[in-house]
């Protein structure tokens, strides 16, 4: 395991840090680059994770997650809002809340309309298809606020782990009043790991899931109300996880 602050990846080199590495890091004005953005057009995203309804199914009984989530399916430049549907892992990826059809509140409307959201999706959808050559991406957002109510918030309760999709995007949204919360990333087939922890809102984590395993530690206050919130999107071809199912 080594460093404990991000070592960010050139914009020009992300999609060979994904083929060779597994993941890149991105700065935050790169991201912006990326998805043709402005940096207040990205905070004007951030009011709506104070309005993230209470996560329910945490099977350690824990209070410390909020969050939402839709579905969208991008082909070339469309990126299309599916009907509202249920988030499922299976045991394989999550053994803690896998086999579980977890029905959460939906991506607010007017977040989803803002021109950020959109391009946003859509521009790492082409990172995505530029590693592994292009084809329908089917997308699950999650907006996530874990907070330390309750002394202690887990952002990956699951512990290490993969996602059984093609792509994961962990863009940090914000920290307030919190300690805690380091990246952990491993190879999937190997012995070499890193560990850092972002803080600048709107830096991004960007990992190939076959080839890498991740996790983040948990937080503890520094104030009253401390909370970190990540926006979390998932890129897999063919299909949602679980969809033969539902």
């Amino acid at each position: 395991m080594t460093t404990s602050t991000p070592i960010f990846t050139p914009p020009e080199q992300l999609v060979a840090a994904l083929r060779g590495d597994g993941y890149a890091v991105l700065r935050p004005q790169d991201v912006c680059a990326l998805a043709g953005c402005t940096p207040a057009e990205l905070a004007a995203l951030e009011p709506s994770w104070d309005a993230l309804a209470n996560d329910n199914y945490l099977k350690d009984g824990g209070r410390y997650r909020r969050r939402r989530h839709s579905c969208f399916v991008q082909d070339g430049a469309a990126l299309t809002p599916t009907p509202h549907r249920a988030h499922w892992q299976p045991l394989e990826y999550n053994a803690l809340h896998g086999g579980m059809h977890r029905l959460f509140e939906p991506v607010e409307a007017d977040t989803a309309a803002r021109p950020a959201w959109s391009r946003l999706l859509r521009a790492l959808g082409e990172v995505c298809s530029a590693v592994k050559g292009r084809r329908p991406w089917f997308i699950e957002a999650h907006q996530f606020r874990i907070d330390t109510t309750d002394g202690i918030g887990r952002p990956t309760p699951e512990g290490a782990h993969r996602d059984g999709v093609d792509f994961v995007a962990v863009l940090l949204v914000g920290r307030r009043d919190v300690k805690g919360g380091e990246t952990r990333i491993f190879e999937a087939d190997g012995p070499n790991g890193k560990r850092f922890t972002l803080t600048e809102p709107w830096s991004l984590l960007l990992l190939d899931d076959a080839a890498v395993i991740h996790e983040s530690t948990p937080i503890q206050p520094t104030a009253p109300h401390g909370h970190r919130d990540t926006l979390v999107l998932t890129y897999r071809a063919g299909q949602f996880q679980g969809e033969h199912m539902v």
